[in-house]
């Protein structure tokens, strides 16, 4: 990403047999495209935006995701030329091409001699999408849906609920053309050549895509509705242009301190996988961000390390018993490793990389037997177990069998139930023998001190 930034962007690595229509479409999310030049006896291209800032944003989001054409990576990095100057005679092909996306971007609606299906390009009647989330294996928070559909525009609400069962929200952008925007769809090809050949990759967009790896699918439709009414900032629904709004569950209304970020512009958000800096100044919203840098991409794995390396531990007191406990709140954890030559260190391995992004999220600064831990991806791909006979004290420990597993059932409900580490703890599996009074007497002496309890009603 060397260079001083221009709206002219340098494509190396491409695909022999890519397409102008492909090449565009990395540009299309991010501003209108306004000239191309495709080199393709060197796999390369030159991709020219409207805009600096168009490009700038291209190229961060880039660096952090890595593109792909076709199944392969590519490279984007900025140009030495400010302006991209070709001849339009021998650049026909990429020019029309071009200009058949042009305007359907500036009409949103099909060009003459070409068949659209339904589900495809037409004008925006709402800037509200309804998203429901199938196949939700990991939570999805409002502030991740916030950095996903940032991209696309200023998003001024966000109400979430379950219906049916299923996770849904509604989301409103300041204009319906960025919620049209966010739900291009793959158009049927029609009779004019370049017309169907440009929509045909107006595909990039959110709808079927995966937040996470292999789960956590987006479904997305216009609302019947044209405004929202938010009447609380919370982790169900926020009015981003109302930072003063009650929380409305008894608790503080929000931080002023992540109210003035929010009622920032959009934009110092970043783009999703632009991973830093981010104004969002809190544990969940490195959450929020880890998973946005995993918005699924044609092409792009979202696997990850599952192991992780945790440092600043009390040596006198951490166990491998006791770190399974505390990060098999955020995952299932397969295996536990305390460094024989440096006891204030452990290596952790989750089931898999999503599940170590979200305990490191929300584990890495907090507390644990009175000294601050960090938490980090480790080098190391998995934990190896003491060789045979080898008497390593009881600092490894294989959890892979272990019956407190809790998300190995897909659509569980403790999916839902992640979040930052808190005063506040959800008891579960309780006998109905126990009373009140025994549980209190159980945490008591663990030496912490009870202010609150209750049963639920059922």
């Amino acid at each position: 990403m060397d260079g001083a930034p221009s709206r002219v962007l340098h494509i190396r690595k491409l695909p022999g047999e890519v397409t102008e229509t492909e090449v565009i479409a990395l540009g299309l999310p991010f501003g209108k495209v306004t000239n191309i030049l495709m080199l393709k006896g060197k796999n390369q291209a030159f991709l020219e935006l409207a805009t600096e800032e168009a490009a700038i944003t291209m190229v961060n989001y880039y660096s952090a995701v890595t593109p792909h054409l076709r199944n392969q990576p590519i490279y984007i990095q900025y140009s030495n030329h400010k302006e991209l100057k070709t001849d339009n005679t021998l650049n026909q092909r990429a020019q029309a091409v071009l200009q058949a996306v042009t305007a359907v971007q500036a009409t949103n609606a099909p060009i003459s001699g070409t068949t659209v299906s339904e589900s495809a390009v037409t004008p925006a009647q709402s800037p509200v999408l309804r998203i429901i989330i199938d196949n939700m294996y990991y939570p999805v928070t409002l502030d991740v849906l916030h950095q996903i559909f940032s991209k696309f525009g200023a998003v001024l609400k966000i109400i979430t609920f379950t219906k049916n069962n299923q996770f849904q929200a509604l989301l409103q952008y300041g204009d319906p053309v960025n919620a049209q925007q966010a739900k291009l769809r793959r158009v049927k090809a029609g009779r004019n050549k370049y017309a169907s050949l440009a929509q045909s990759h107006l595909l990039y967009a959110l709808d079927g895509q995966n937040i996470y790896n292999a789960c956590c699918t987006l479904r997305i439709d216009f609302s019947k509705l044209v405004n929202l009414n938010v009447k609380y900032n919370n982790d169900k629904s926020r009015d981003y242009t109302r930072p003063d709004l009650p929380s409305g569950d008894g608790q503080p209304a929000l931080d002023p301190a992540i109210a003035a970020a929010f009622a920032k512009e959009t934009s110092l958000l970043a783009v999703p996988g632009a991973l830093s800096p981010l104004a969002i100044p809190n544990a969940a919203a490195a959450a929020a961000a880890a998973a946005a840098g995993r918005v699924g991409m044609p092409g792009v794995s979202a696997g990850g390390n599952t192991v992780l390396l945790v440092s600043n531990l009390n040596e006198e007191m951490v166990t491998p018993q006791s770190l399974f406990t505390l990060f098999g709140v955020y995952g299932d954890v397969q295996r536990v490793k305390i460094l024989y030559n440096k006891k204030d260190s452990a290596l952790i391995q989750m089931a898999d990389g999503n599940q170590s992004q979200l305990a490191m999220s929300h584990l890495n600064g907090q507390k644990m037997y009175g000294k601050i831990i960090r938490v980090t991806l480790s080098k190391h791909q998995t934990v190896q177990l003491p060789r045979e006979g080898l008497d390593d004290q009881g600092l490894t420990k294989d959890f892979g069998n272990s019956p407190l597993h809790r998300f190995k059932k897909p659509g569980s409900k403790n999916f839902q139930n992640i979040f930052p580490p808190s005063a506040t703890l959800h008891l579960s599996n309780i006998p109905p023998s126990v009373a009140e009074e025994d549980l209190r007497t159980l945490f008591a002496n663990t030496g912490g001190t009870v202010k609150a309890f209750k049963f639920f009603s059922k």
